[in-house]
């Protein structure tokens, strides 16, 4: 399937997404623009035997506009989805997140390389996530997996404000405040996201987080809450307590020149760390964070740090 030069105005409905790509192989798309009141360019799996299954798949040029997430794999993946490069990609006024990488019924996602993203005002810029949401016709539905997948070359501006406040139809919000919420990649106990890269990040937060509402500061960590079956998004978890990048049941985890900045003083650390084995990070920067760690590591063995700035 060749796809090229499209243009999508799908903002009628808040549950619109721009196209659903749906175990497809050997499909292309490229040079074309998305505005969605709900997702952009979604990645789907239905077929639970796996006959068929989403394979060689590759998107670039593309522009996005979002009510929900741009860039996304599942909610529904029941399948597999492997193979994928996603590269060239401008997200702007984009509410949840820039890319969003979920598996929720048991589904497979593997061999993905996301590439020159760059994003701004919008409120999150990567989340990724194993969880697991019985169907009706789903019984027992075991975790599924999330592993061998690189995102580099990425620039997100994350607003104060919220990033849709301009369209005419929104989707449904967030609880609390928006800038609450940090880039997250979380499995869940005894099923963890495996080998993931994250290399040449920038990104920028507005900071302004209020220590009134310090609901789970880190010696309380043990409490944030698993949520292994609630819909997966950036916001499920409440607050976290990092402003930058919360990071929970992961086996490698390469991370590799990677900027975080707020604008103005945040009461959390820049990035958390639980339960994460094999731990590289080589060149971190944290800007606006001076007199705070930038690293809080639990239950992390071992792990490969270098080159970490604080500015």
């Amino acid at each position: 399937v060749v796809i090229d030069n499209i243009k999508v105005e799908s903002i009628s409905f808040w549950n619109n997404d721009g196209i659903d790509i749906v175990d497809c192989k050997n499909f292309s798309l490229t040079n074309s623009h998305f505005n969605t009141s709900d997702d952009g360019i979604c990645l789907k799996s239905y077929d639970r035997t796996m006959k068929n299954y989403g394979d060689s798949i590759y998107i670039a040029n593309c522009t996005v506009r979002s009510s929900a997430s741009a860039v996304k794999f599942g909610t529904t993946l029941e399948g597999k989805i492997q193979n994928v490069v996603i590269r060239d990609i401008k997200v702007y006024d984009t509410y949840r997140s820039a890319i969003a990488i979920e598996t929720m019924y048991g589904g497979v996602i593997e061999n993905v390389l996301v590439e020159n993203i760059h994003a701004k005002n919008t409120g999150n810029a990567i989340f990724m996530r194993i969880g697991i949401a019985d169907k009706p016709h789903l019984k027992n539905t075991s975790p599924g997996n999330i592993r061998n997948v690189t995102i580099r070359n990425v620039k997100v501006e994350v607003p104060y404000e919220q990033p849709d406040y301009n369209y005419d139809l929104r989707g449904p919000t967030v609880p609390g405040f928006h800038n609450v919420f940090p880039s997250s990649i979380t499995g869940n106990p005894g099923h963890c996201i495996e080998n993931v890269t994250l290399e040449n990040i920038e990104i920028n937060y507005p900071g302004r987080g209020i220590e009134a509402y310090a609901h789970m500061p880190l010696y309380r960590i043990h409490e944030v809450p698993e949520f292994i079956r609630t819909y997966p998004e950036f916001s499920m978890f409440g607050e976290l307590p990092a402003w930058g990048l919360y990071v929970r049941h992961v086996i490698g985890l390469t991370m590799s020149n990677v900027r975080v900045s707020i604008k103005e003083d945040d009461y959390r650390t820049a990035m958390v760390f639980d339960d994460v084995k094999k731990l590289t990070i080589q060149e971190l920067r944290v800007k606006g964070d001076a007199k705070k760690k930038p690293l809080f590591l639990k239950n992390v063995p071992s792990p490969k740090l270098t080159s970490i700035i604080v500015k």
